[in-house]
């Protein structure tokens, strides 16, 4: 740590911090900045030459006095401490706690950047998690080690949806550590207070670690949450063998404050004035997930992404596509008809679902069961757009059937309580009474052995 403070701050905007007259200093090292009050803040630097450095500082730039602040660098990069009682605890976005309680002491101390992970290392990512949730469960399973994002918009439900599934992931080997790390980003008062008296009462937050950034603290902040977060995660998984489950909410906050905090800089900017290394940007955080070989515990990853007008082509669901594994598309239409959660299955996808069900790890019919899902509520939605044409009433026999299938399916899969916890068997049992709306030859894509055991009702 360097003993000299310097008090050549040129310039501060935006939350950066412009200083003049300094030695040369390593690109990510931690600052400490102490105003003219006395109080210090936490900076780190993000650019530096010969005689200058840019300096991001955490807790923003507001009131400060150029002239009477000083800044000390201290040659080390920015560390979280790292212990077991991480678990029921609630920090800031660079780890301080906001719980009222002590901070972390520990001789455990992580760089919240990271290190990069031997792609070589990574092992496929398997096995189910159960989230209690039937759409997600039965048609877009979640496997350990996965990036599954929600795709939402604005003012829909997906906090409630985020804390249901805090609330009741779990492992169907129960003897498997479970932990999971919840990231909130630009969150407002109320939606943080709800985060938090939720986890506590359901009793969850035990269980639980907790990393918050409120709307009106400074972006810069927001930039650093996702990495301290998954320092945390990657003690839990790597360090004490836990499959951690990571929400994170709302990236879009995320890459907004990316976005601000580039133009400060003066970075040329790219699509809708987010800047060119957004995609890698996001990419540094996504690929932190993952299963690693010889290694017990997981990181599974399910970030939400808020969609500026509902366009899934805007450039951060775009670019989240092309990281992930898939994705979860919530639909305004389901949510105005009073639907929870609001899962429209049919653009929703999870490219790994297929090496996390099945006889060992769900149940043997789960993946058939799952295909003729899709496949008749596909054709009921032709029949739904038919009658809008030519009415209801107008529709052949058959078409009738798939549209009863289709609201049924609606009313009695998709639509749960939301402290309802489903377990996957209660899931493909109601998957069967749906199916029951057809007669044994219109179900192509399971076995006649999956009929002859389960579709009991089914018409002849």
């Amino acid at each position: 740590m360097s003993a000299k403070e310097y008090r050549t701050v040129a310039s501060a905007r935006g939350g950066l911090l412009l200083v003049k007259q300094v030695p040369r200093v390593a690109f990510g090292d931690r600052v400490m900045i102490r105003d003219h009050r006395g109080r210090q803040r936490n900076g780190q630097v993000i650019r530096s030459s010969r005689s200058e450095a840019l300096i991001q500082v955490f807790e923003g730039t507001d009131d400060l006095d150029l002239e009477t602040t000083w800044v000390r660098f201290m040659d080390q990069p920015l560390e979280i401490s790292l212990s077991p009682e991480l678990l029921g605890r609630v920090f800031n976005g660079i780890g301080e706690p906001r719980d009222n309680r002590p901070p972390i002491v520990s001789n455990v101390r992580r760089n919240v950047s990271g290190s990069a992970i031997n792609p070589a290392a990574r092992t496929y990512p398997r096995e189910f998690i159960q989230t209690g949730i039937s759409t997600i469960d039965g048609l877009n399973a979640l496997v350990r080690g996965q990036k599954l994002p929600i795709f939402s918009g604005s003012g829909l439900p997906h906090n409630r949806i985020t804390a249901q599934i805090v609330r009741q992931a779990r492992l169907m080997d129960e003897e498997s550590g479970f932990s999971v790390v919840f990231a909130a980003l630009g969150v407002s008062h109320s939606d943080a207070r709800f985060f938090e008296e939720d986890f506590a009462s359901s009793g969850v937050l035990g269980n639980v670690v907790m990393f918050i950034n409120l709307a009106d603290d400074p972006p810069v902040e927001r930039l650093a949450l996702p990495r301290v977060a998954l320092t945390a995660a990657e003690y839990l998984a790597f360090d004490l063998d836990r499959h951690v489950l990571v929400v994170m909410t709302d990236m879009t906050n995320y890459a907004e404050a990316l976005r601000e905090v580039s133009t400060a800089k003066g970075d040329v900017p790219s699509r809708k004035g987010y800047p060119g290394y957004l995609y890698s940007d996001l990419a540094e955080i996504y690929e932190r997930s993952g299963r690693i070989r010889d290694r017990h515990g997981s990181i599974t990853l399910m970030p939400v992404v808020t969609m500026p007008s509902d366009d899934i082509t805007h450039p951060i669901p775009d670019l989240t596509g092309y990281i992930t594994e898939g994705q979860i598309v919530l639909s305004r239409e389901l949510h105005n008809q009073g639907v929870y959660p609001p899962i429209h299955i049919l653009p929703s996808l999870s490219r790994l679902m297929k090496d996390g069900i099945g006889k060992d790890d769900t149940r043997e019919d789960h993946p058939r069961v799952a295909s003729q899902l899709y496949a008749l509520y596909a054709r009921a939605q032709e029949a739904r757009n038919l009658a809008s044409i030519i009415g209801a009433d107008e529709l052949s026999e058959r078409d009738r059937r798939y549209l009863e299938f289709a609201d049924a399916f609606d009313l009695q899969f998709v639509t749960q309580g939301e402290d309802e916890d489903r377990s996957i068997i209660e899931t493909l049992n109601l998957a069967w009474e749906l199916l029951s709306h057809f007669p044994n030859d219109a179900l192509s894509r399971v076995s006649e052995t999956d009929i002859a055991k389960y579709h009991h009702s089914g018409k002849k």
